[in-house]
C-alpha cells in the first residue's frame, strides 16, 4: 500500500493528466498527506547540502518555515526575492549553487502575480529547477508546464478535493526531473490511503463547475466590496485595479474564490466585531471547499513591496448564493462600524 494501491495510482494518473493539458509534456505525479509535505517535498527532491533556493518572498507561511527552519539544518541556504522582481532581477540573484526558484502565483494572502514563464527562462537557462505552488489557480486555469515550470504543487486539499474532508498534496513532475521526484517520495515513505485518493478522484469530476462558480461569486463580492467605504481596496488579479492584472489576464484562463480586502484604518476589535457577526463566512485557514471562509491576514515577509492601508481580511467565496453572501457581509460590515 506504501508503494500505491489501484485507486492512488487511478488518481495520479488523473491530476498527472490535467496538469499536463494539451502540451504534449509527459509528466508524472506523487501523492502525499498534505500540501505542506508536497511543498517540501518537491524542494527536497532537487536541493541538498551546500545548494542555494530562492523562494518567493509571497509564498505560502508554513513552505517559508520548512525552507527557513529545516533546510537550514540540512544545509541548505534560502534567500528570499520580493514578490514583484522582475526574471532579470531574480536572475541577478543566481549563484553557482543555486538549484531551485519556489514560485507561487497569486502570492499568498497579498496575491501578487509572478512572470513565471520570464522567470522560468532565466532559470532554465542556468538549468535551475522551477517549483511552482499553483494551488490557487488550479491545472484548469493556469498549466504550469506549458509555462515552464518543472515541478507543479497542489494542495489537492483544496479546490481538487473541494468539499474540506481530506488533506492530500500533489506534485507533478516533467520528464526531466520525475526519477529524482520518485525516489525522494519511496524514500520518505510518503503515501496516502485509498478512501483520500477516492475523495479527491471524486472531487476532480465536478472541479471545472465549482472553479466557474467561485470565480463569478468571487468576482461579483469583489467588484461590490470596492465600492464600500469601508474598503481601501479590493486584491483580487481579475479587477483591473489589480497590480497584477495584467500578467494574469495574459498567462491564466481563469481565477477561483480567494482574494484580499485592505480595509480602511480601523481597529483590531471592531474587526473581530465583523468576524464575528457573520453568518455564512466560516473562520478558516484551509479554503477551497464548498463554504465560503474569512480569516484577518498575518504574513510573515522579508521585504515591505507590500503596502496596505488597514487590517487586511481574506475571503474564500464558496458555492453559496452570492447575493446571500453579500448581505452577510454587508451587515458585517456596518457592525464593523459600529
Amino acid at each position: 500500500g506504501r508503494r500505491g494501491t489501484p485507486t492512488t495510482h487511478g488518481l495520479e494518473i488523473a491530476v498527472a493528466d490535467i496538469e499536463s493539458g494539451d502540451t504534449g509534456i509527459k509528466t508524472r505525479t506523487v501523492l502525499t498527506p498534505s500540501g505542506l509535505s508536497a511543498c517540501a517535498l518537491a524542494i527536497l527532491a532537487v536541493c541538498a547540502a551546500g545548494d542555494h533556493i530562492l523562494v518567493v518572498d509571497s509564498c505560502y507561511g508554513p513552505t517559508r518555515q520548512f525552507c527557513t527552519r529545516m533546510l537550514k539544518r540540512y544545509g541548505v541556504t534560502t534567500e528570499y526575492f520580493p514578490a514583484d522582481a522582475t526574471p532579470a532581477q531574480i536572475a541577478a540573484m543566481f549563484k553557482p549553487e543555486t538549484r531551485a526558484v519556489f514560485l507561487e502565483s497569486p502570492g499568498s494572502y497579498t496575491f501578487e502575480v509572478q512572470d513565471v514563464p520570464g522567470i522560468a527562462a532565466a532559470a532554465k537557462a542556468k538549468h535551475i529547477a522551477v517549483i511552482l505552488d499553483n494551488t490557487w489557480a488550479t491545472p484548469l486555469y493556469f498549466n504550469a508546464f506549458a509555462h515552464g515550470v518543472d515541478l507543479s504543487i497542489q494542495s489537492a486539499t483544496k479546490y481538487l478535493g473541494g468539499h474540506a474532508d481530506v488533506s492530500v498534496g500533489t506534485i507533478t513532475a516533467n520528464h526531466e526531473y520525475e526519477d529524482r521526484l520518485m525516489d525522494a517520495h519511496g524514500t520518505l515513505g510518503l503515501c496516502i490511503s485509498g478512501d483520500e485518493a477516492y475523495l479527491v478522484a471524486r472531487g476532480l469530476r465536478t472541479l471545472s463547475v465549482r472553479l466557474a462558480r467561485h470565480h463569478k461569486t468571487a468576482l461579483t463580492l469583489a467588484r461590490w466590496l470596492q465600492t464600500r467605504p469601508e474598503v481601501a481596496r479590493v486584491i483580487y488579479p481579475p479587477l483591473e485595479s489589480d497590480p497584477g492584472h495584467a500578467l494574469w489576464k495574459r498567462d491564466f484562463t481563469g481565477a477561483t474564490g480567494l482574494f484580499g480586502v485592505d480595509l480602511k484604518p480601523t481597529s483590531q476589535e471592531h474587526v473581530a466585531a465583523m468576524i464575528d457577526s457573520l453568518s455564512l463566512f466560516g473562520i478558516g485557514y484551509s479554503w477551497g471547499g464548498f463554504e465560503s471562509l474569512i480569516l484577518p491576514a498575518q504574513y510573515p515577509r522579508s521585504f515591505k513591496s507590500f503596502v496596505h492601508e488597514g487590517p487586511l481580511l481574506r475571503i474564500h467565496a464558496g458555492l453559496e448564493d452570492v447575493d446571500d453572501l453579500k448581505a452577510d457581509l454587508e451587515r458585517g460590515l456596518e457592525r464593523l462600524k459600529g
